[in-house]
């Protein structure tokens, strides 16, 4: 499979080794979604990049058969959110741009009660924080950050720095590692037509446009080249020494 340019893939090696960026709906949990998709695709192994929680919609990738592997590296990758977030008291929009701006950079987060890891103080980093729009207590807002950030305790954390309290009302991911809303985001509804259509009429245009190469999940890790000669020293367990 690897011998070949993406392009010239077949369906079926893309489906034994491809990713899916998958438009996760409001309900299901990430474990769920990655479950419809074996089954949608008649796989054996299919594995999401990250948790995602069941009321959050939005870019979840899946790896698919050989593929499901290369999620580990999208596990630690940077995150972006679109969320809407109600303050409990009205505030100056001075006031809340300004205490937006304490949480940019490097933060201590206690993981809420209700979380998989356990609960005790972690740095994370805030890359972007960006209000979008506000309508009284009604805010719009981006958020780019480290993977494992609580974005529902960020909110929490907010509202307790301004002492009016607030809370997370919905939140959509829109971007985990390379892939965004924009890099053929598929809902399963679209796979299982897709599948059906390759499947039953012989037509591989919409599967192909839902699965992607699994060198996709990789393009924004550095890179080295490795010439033709030095290839069988490395597989044989030579060090690849990178200054």
């Amino acid at each position: 499979i690897f011998c070949k340019s993406p392009q010239e893939r077949t369906p079926e090696e893309l489906i034994n080794c491809g990713i899916v960026n998958l438009d996760k709906p409001r309900g299901p949990t990430s474990h769920q979604v990655s479950d419809y998709v074996q089954r949608i695709l008649h796989i054996t192994k299919a594995g999401h990049s990250g948790t995602l929680d069941p009321n959050v919609s939005g870019v979840q990738p899946v790896g698919l058969e050989r593929a499901t592997r290369i999620t580990e590296f999208l596990l630690t990758a940077p995150k972006e959110y679109v969320g809407v977030m109600h303050i409990h008291k009205e505030v100056e929009e001075s006031v809340l741009r300004e205490n937006v701006l304490k949480f940019i950079g490097k933060i201590q987060q206690l993981p809420p009660i209700k979380s998989a890891v356990k609960r005790e103080l972690r740095t994370r980093e805030i890359y972007e924080f960006e209000l979008l729009e506000i309508k009284g207590k009604e805010v719009l807002f981006r958020v780019k950050c480290q993977a494992g950030t609580y974005i529902r305790k960020l909110c929490f954390d907010l509202g307790k720095e301004m002492g009016t309290g607030a809370h997370m009302v919905e939140l959509r991911r829109t971007q985990a590692g390379p892939f965004t809303e924009k890099d053929h985001l598929v809902t399963l509804n679209e796979l299982e037509d897709a599948y059906h259509y390759f499947k039953d009429e012989g037509n591989d245009k919409l599967l192909r446009y839902c699965l992607q190469p699994v060198e996709t999940a990789l393009k924004y890790i550095p890179k080295c080249w490795v010439l033709d000669t030095a290839i069988t020293s490395l597989t044989n367990g030579r060090d690849l020494g990178i200054p």
